[in-house]
């Protein structure tokens, strides 16, 4: 037997393929991974160019966008440094303002109403479940006119919270918000063991003590994930802030950034651009910050009991 595989690799031929190779060739390959890369590249590209475009219209100093047509053509930061007097500090604060208060109150809210959900039970408890369920199917904009003349009407009351008010737009981001949430962290509140609340109450801890003190710890990721997500709503919406706000020096980033770019003919694309490309930093610099927390949320999520 030796000597026949002696002859068999003195003349040359073929060695049969090894039994654990598993590599993927020719064909096949395309068939079941290489027509994934192709995609993710055709869908890089398509991402990629609309940003590339705005970074490179944005350093435009003609203010127009189709000068902008050659990417990089020319480069200059006086679109950036004209924001500082064109107002955009003040939309920048003011979404900043609106934005951070409707995601704690988000947080804060939407974690209490689960909490309620998840340990008590009391008469209407299914009933109104179901009803945070079904008013999540319909956005907050098809009841842009009810809100505006709910506003106009409280302003005579309490002018605090009526129109031309940030505290009213929150009210208003905070209704809306309060039952996609709500349903949202009570399936994640459900998964943290009922056992613990016993052994804290046997301990002399009281409900606020237990939700304050352990619950809100356990449920880190999902209260972050939450206040993302509802700080980038707020964050990009236009309808309900253009309804609520009218004075020029309430506007938040979306509405100053429609002012500008609602002239067909003399709109200044190239401040324009400069304010979307400054306006994406904070959204960037959140996810970037809470990553590790988001993807931890999602995993951990997906395994407890």
């Amino acid at each position: 037997m030796a000597s026949t595989s002696t002859t068999a690799s003195s003349t040359g031929s073929p060695t049969p393929p090894r039994a654990n190779d598993h590599r993927l060739r020719g064909r096949r390959w395309w068939l079941e991974i290489g027509w994934r890369h192709l995609v993710g590249v055709v869908m890089v590209v398509v991402c990629a160019v609309p940003l590339l475009y705005v970074l490179s219209a944005s350093f435009n100093p003609n203010g127009n966008l189709t000068g902008s047509n050659q990417l990089f053509r020319q480069f200059s930061l006086a679109n950036y440094a004209e924001l500082r007097s064109a107002g955009f500090g003040r939309w920048a604060v003011n979404s900043l303002v609106v934005c951070s208060v409707t995601a704690v109150g988000t947080v804060v809210m939407g974690a209490a109403a689960a909490y309620a959900f998840s340990r008590f039970r009391f008469t209407g408890r299914r009933a109104t479940l179901t009803t945070l369920l079904l008013l999540q199917m319909f956005p907050q904009m098809l009841a842009f006119v009810a809100i505006f003349l709910v506003l106009l009407t409280l302003g005579d009351v309490i002018p605090a919270i009526g129109l031309n008010t940030h505290l009213g737009l929150i009210c208003v981001y905070l209704g809306g918000a309060l039952g996609v949430n709500t349903f949202l962290m009570y399936g994640f509140f459900n998964t943290v063991p009922r056992e613990l609340d016993e052994a804290a109450k046997i301990d002399g801890a009281t409900h606020a003590q237990i939700f304050w003190g352990i619950i809100m710890r356990l449920v880190t990721p999902i209260l972050t994930v939450v206040g993302l997500l509802s700080f980038i709503s707020t964050y990009g919406d236009f309808i309900i802030a253009r309804i609520v706000l009218q004075r020029a020096d309430q506007l938040t980033l979306a509405i100053g950034l429609y002012n500008w770019g609602s002239d067909e003919r003399n709109a200044p694309w190239g401040l324009f651009a400069a304010g979307a490309v400054v306006a994406a930093v904070p959204v960037v610099l959140l996810f970037l910050l809470l990553q590790r927390y988001i993807v931890s949320g999602l995993t951990a999520g997906s395994v407890k009991g």
